[in-house]
C-alpha cells in the first residue's frame, strides 16, 4: 500500500499524508498532469471521478465531480496557485455546486504536493493546511483520511498498466 503515514496537527491546522509508490517521479507526476489518469484515481475507489476542466498552470483550476453509488454527485474544484513540474503542485481545494461556484459553508484548504524521486520510486507528501481547527476536524469527520489514502492506493496499479 503506497501510504505510509497520515497525520494532523491542530496547531498548524494540517493534515498530511505520505505515500511512497513504485514508479518514476515523471509518472506519478503524470497522473495529475493528464486528467483522465487523474480521474482514475481522484476519489475513493467507489466514488469515481469525472474531470471537467484541467488546467494544470498557476492561475488554472481543475474542476470534477465524484459520483457515490447511488448516482449522487459531489463537486469540487482547485484553483492553481504554483506548479514547479514534477516536484510541487500548490492550489487552493474548494467543495463546489454542480455549477462549479464555492460552496462557502464547507471548509477549503491550500494544499501543497510535493514528489521526490527515491530508490524505489517517488516519495509523495499531500499536506492540507485549513483556515480553522473547526475546518481541519469537519474533512476528517467526513472521512477525508480513509478517502484520500483509498484514492492514493489506486496509484500503483494504475501506473503498473
Amino acid at each position: 500500500m503506497p501510504v505510509i503515514d497520515t497525520f494532523t496537527d491542530e496547531e498548524t491546522l494540517t493534515l498530511t499524508i505520505v505515500a511512497e509508490f513504485a514508479a518514476p517521479l515523471d509518472w506519478v507526476w503524470a497522473v495529475y498532469a493528464d486528467p483522465r489518469q487523474l480521474e482514475q484515481i481522484w476519489g475513493p475507489p467507489t466514488y469515481p471521478a469525472t474531470v471537467v476542466d484541467h488546467s494544470l498552470e498557476p492561475g488554472g483550476r481543475v474542476t470534477y465531480f465524484m459520483t457515490s453509488p447511488e448516482g449522487e454527485k459531489f463537486c469540487g474544484l482547485w484553483e492553481l496557485t504554483a506548479v514547479d513540474r514534477p516536484t510541487r503542485l500548490e492550489f487552493r481545494d474548494y467543495f463546489a455546486d454542480e455549477d462549479f461556484t464555492i460552496v462557502d459553508s464547507m471548509p477549503g484548504s491550500r494544499c501543497v504536493y510535493t514528489f521526490e524521486a527515491t530508490e524505489n520510486g517517488t516519495r509523495a507528501t499531500y499536506e492540507s493546511i485549513f483556515e480553522s481547527v473547526e475546518g481541519l476536524r469537519t474533512v476528517i469527520e467526513m472521512g477525508a483520511i480513509e478517502g484520500t489514502t483509498g484514492a492514493l492506493n489506486q496509484i500503483d496499479e494504475l501506473l503498473a498498466r
